[in-house]
């Protein structure tokens, strides 16, 4: 079912292979509680009165780190998505000709 056209389809698979790049690399920032990314943590002042405060903010960093790696698996489906348009574009266009 075509559903894009081609130039759509190709911005498509060039935009997902950049989405699954760079989420894949924050995912692996975040998981590694990278001191840069600290500002891009949404942890709370409740996070910081608890019994052990870096372990709550470990424990965030965690969770957007794997935030991430589900977004950049969302970009590989759509990815494959845009692979298969680019595929039954060049059908069509195969059997126009």
């Amino acid at each position: 079912m075509l559903i894009c056209g081609p130039k759509l389809a190709a911005c498509g698979v060039v935009l997902s292979m950049w989405g699954v790049i760079m989420l894949a690399m924050l995912g692996i920032f975040f998981c590694t509680h990278s001191a840069v990314l600290i500002e891009d943590v949404p942890f709370t002042e409740g996070d910081l009165k608890d019994g052990n405060p870096p372990m709550k903010v470990y424990e965030v960093f965690n969770k957007v780190g794997y935030n991430c790696f589900i977004a950049a698996a969302v970009y590989v489906l759509l990815g494959a998505f845009s692979c298969f348009q680019v595929k039954l574009n060049k059908q069509k266009e195969y059997l126009v000709h």
